[in-house]
């Protein structure tokens, strides 16, 4: 579905992605694991075109989409769930989740049901629809955060850092809720995570991103196994 290739960015004269190429493939679960700085972030900002790539390309259901503006990828069925949640704080849960529609010229009824959908994998949200976004705890506005990227019925949902900030209980809860919604409609997922073995547990493949280049590439239950990879990414 999502195939990157050789795309190279940069932040003004430096270079903070080298070469990158991936694949995703339907109903897969994908990470990208790596340091705090090693492009993951940015990986994902190119793929929906926040970020510019200076050479390479990007093809998604085989249309070309390198560096085609945000809106665009949106309503192509790429949605982001930034890294931070970045929920619309003066705004009540079931507004922000409403937001997450904007691509989407749903009925009333059509509306509800997708915010029924929303409801069920995080039953707290609908307890809280009325209440303001900004009040909300970390984890719950994590899963507004998801919730929002579900309304508009993506086709490949990239999550970045989703575990960030959050008590291991909710990271837990996360990785579930990520795990239902690529079974519940097949869709496809990126996760970039600093939490490596949480991330490859559910994934199907892994990227590891070092510096900006992929040094690795494989089977999440191999790369699991790596000598080098335990050493590096998870404490072995």
């Amino acid at each position: 579905m999502l195939k990157v290739s050789d795309i190279n960015v940069f932040y003004g004269k430096v270079q903070a992605l080298f070469d990158v190429s991936m694949e995703v493939g339907e109903n897969e679960i994908v990470s990208v694991i790596g340091a705090n700085g090693a492009g993951k972030t940015t990986l994902m900002k190119s793929i929906i075109g926040i970020n510019k790539t200076q050479t390479g390309g990007i093809e998604f259901n085989g249309k070309n989409i390198t560096n085609q503006k945000p809106h665009i990828s949106i309503y192509d069925g790429i949605v982001y769930v930034p890294e931070g949640r970045e929920v619309f704080p003066e705004m009540s849960v079931e507004i922000n989740l409403e937001m997450g529609a904007f691509s989407k010229k749903y009925s009333s009824a059509q509306m509800q049901e997708h915010k029924e959908e929303v409801y069920q994998l995080f039953p707290r949200l609908k307890e809280r629809a009325k209440q303001k976004a900004g009040t909300l705890s970390g984890g719950e506005q994590q899963m507004l955060a998801i919730g929002r990227g579900m309304m508009s019925d993506p086709a490949l949902i990239l999550f970045d850092e989703p575990s960030l900030g959050l008590a291991p209980v909710i990271v837990d809860e996360m990785f579930d809720a990520i795990v239902e919604i690529n079974k519940l409609k097949n869709t496809p997922v990126i996760i970039v995570e600093q939490n490596a073995f949480m991330a490859m547990s559910i994934s199907n493949r892994t990227y590891v991103l070092e510096n900006g280049k992929i040094s690795h590439s494989g089977l999440s239950s191999e790369l699991l196994e790596s000598p080098e990879i335990k050493k590096a990414y998870l404490g072995g």
